[in-house]
């Protein structure tokens, strides 16, 4: 029997919800459950993990080559000195498998194009998958983070020239990366309760879960995307931000859940504000922007005022592996505010970080993020683990290599066309923007159902807060999962479906199903009208 009271799932967190619809979906056993809920890729990036196979198999001949133990399993740790010689030797014997072919461009690659010393970065390579020793420096392997910096450079900037160097944090995925910058701000003094924190909504629900939490205490204001306009970011709501009580604002960019990314005119809009607003603390999260097409992010528009987020994980298929990374240009407001802090709170951050170096207030604020990520007394063993840091260059270096975007566009044309099989199926026209990227789909129930059935209905659906229902329904009825639009700020009575982890032949499925579901709501609705 259906549960009919929705209510008291309004609060939960729709990852949460979640379970609940899974619960509901997967409650007959001859039927197949469909969760369409969570992001994680069905798709990935094979030649970068065939290049960490291959580098394994070279590293594990190098370790052995430490002792002489016969059959014992001992080994340890490789020799710098002619590494890269011997690489080409095994290489010689290996030459057909795709990790070995990768590893020899990827040597070539990283001298001639990014000026790195062929020895030192396969020494870093072939340790770091051994795991053997702590990251050293604790922020990021140094070869790893040139890398990195040339793929972000490629990934975030479009044809606007970098402004500046920056630096790069490697996280446990963007998740680390989202509390640990939360964390260091409150740490640091930068952000403290009743503070005004601005976020670009419809977003990422834990930008708007995390804020309110006791450690924090935020006060929220809304910066609304415009649905009518592909969710840019209006003039009237970009002016909110010149208020001085604002000390920091959160987007997604391309969004989550609407997926569209930010116009250049909206980006000529920030760049003229934070112009006014040179204290604005901005926190962009570019998870997407590998997906869509001529992307420029905030981070690049507005390099002295942004912090970016990026995650290897969708775009590679790399969810497990736990990927993501903080860059910050060297030139920020972040570290502005700090040399700005009153002389009481630098006095209480001296001690705070008086064991990590003899000059506290000339640690930068990226580097305060590592410290505050193992509690500032592990900073010696912080940072990613090697082998994760070693898999993360190795997709960065597959960016890099694909001048063709071989697998760029295949990813590209994979989720579009899903997109346009999922409204396909539903009845209703795949209307599609140059700024949208169709990693996720917000499917738009009332306005979907104001075109199949007129106003009347839009007007009794959005009445009758069928949101939640529906997605009850649809679960319980045909095994389908979505995720409600209100948990991530959308106004509209909506479902978020991810179009990265199902099959075309199951999107079809799911917009038939949420048509089937639609028409039902529209003879309940008929129902009503006969008995007014």
């Amino acid at each position: 029997m259906l549960d009919r009271n929705f209510k008291q799932y309004a609060k939960l967190s729709p990852f949460e919800l979640k379970d609940q619809l899974i619960e509901r979906a997967s409650s007959d056993a001859q039927r197949l459950m469909l969760n369409a809920g969570r992001g994680n890729p069905n798709f990935l990036a094979t030649l970068p993990r065939w290049a960490f196979l291959s580098l394994g198999d070279f590293a594990m001949r190098e370790a052995e080559r430490s002792y002489s133990y016969l059959d014992s399993g001992f080994g340890g740790l490789p020799e710098h000195d002619g590494i890269v010689q011997r690489f080409d030797a095994y290489a010689t014997h290996h030459r057909q498998a795709d990790g070995v072919r990768f590893l020899r461009l990827a040597i070539s690659y990283v001298k001639d194009q990014l000026g790195l010393d062929q020895d030192a970065f396969l020494f870093e390579m072939v340790s770091a998958f051994l795991g053997s020793t702590y990251p050293t420096p604790p922020r990021m392997l140094c070869h790893t983070e040139q890398i990195v910096k040339a793929y972000l450079t490629q990934e975030m900037f479009g044809s606007l020239p970098p402004n500046g160097e920056f630096s790069v944090f490697a996280t446990e995925g963007g998740t680390a990366a989202m509390t640990y910058i939360f964390q260091s701000l409150r740490a640091n003094g930068l952000i403290k309760p009743g503070d005004k924190i601005a976020i670009a909504t419809p977003i990422f629900s834990p930008y708007l879960e995390i804020p309110v939490l006791d450690d924090y205490q935020l006060e929220v204001v809304d910066i609304r995307m415009d649905r009518l306009d592909d969710w840019q970011l209006p003039q009237s709501e970009i002016d909110k931000l010149l208020d001085p009580a604002i000390k920091i604002f959160c987007l997604v960019n391309p969004s989550n859940p609407p997926s569209s990314k930010l116009s250049d005119g909206t980006l000529d809009q920030l760049a003229s504000l934070v112009a006014k607003r040179r204290d604005l603390f901005i926190v962009t999260d570019d998870v997407y922007g590998t997906f869509a097409d001529d992307f420029v992010s905030v981070f690049a528009k507005c390099p002295y005022n942004t912090l970016c987020v990026y995650s290897f994980s969708k775009f590679f298929g790399a969810t497990g592996w736990r990927l993501g990374a903080i860059a910050l240009h060297q030139d920020n407001v972040f570290d502005a505010a700090l040399e700005a802090l009153p002389e009481i709170q630098k006095l209480l951050l001296d001690k705070r970080y008086a064991s990590l170096t003899t000059a506290p207030r000339k640690m930068q604020f990226i580097d305060r993020l590592v410290a505050d990520s193992r509690a500032v007394a592990l900073n010696h063993t912080a940072g990613l683990s090697v082998p994760q840091q070693l898999q993360m260059a190795l997709f960065a270096l597959n960016g890099l290599m694909d001048r063709e975007h071989r697998y760029k566009d295949a990813a590209k044309q994979l989720i579009r066309k899903r997109y346009q099989t999922l409204y396909r199926h539903m009845g209703v026209a795949a209307l599609r923007d140059s700024k949208d990227v169709n990693y996720y789909s917000l499917i738009d129930l009332q306005e979907i159902g104001g075109t199949l059935y007129g106003p009347e209905f839009k007007t009794w659906f959005i009445k009758s807060d069928l949101g939640i229902s529906f997605l009850f329904r649809l679960a319980d009825e045909t095994g389908v999962v979505l995720l409600p639009g209100n948990g991530f700020e959308v106004v509209d009575t909506s479902a978020r479906v991810s179009l990265a982890n199902l099959t075309e032949i199951e999107y079809a499925a799911i917009g038939k199903f949420t048509r089937q579901v639609l028409d039902e709501c529209h003879q309940d609705f008929k129902k009503a009208i006969v008995l007014q």
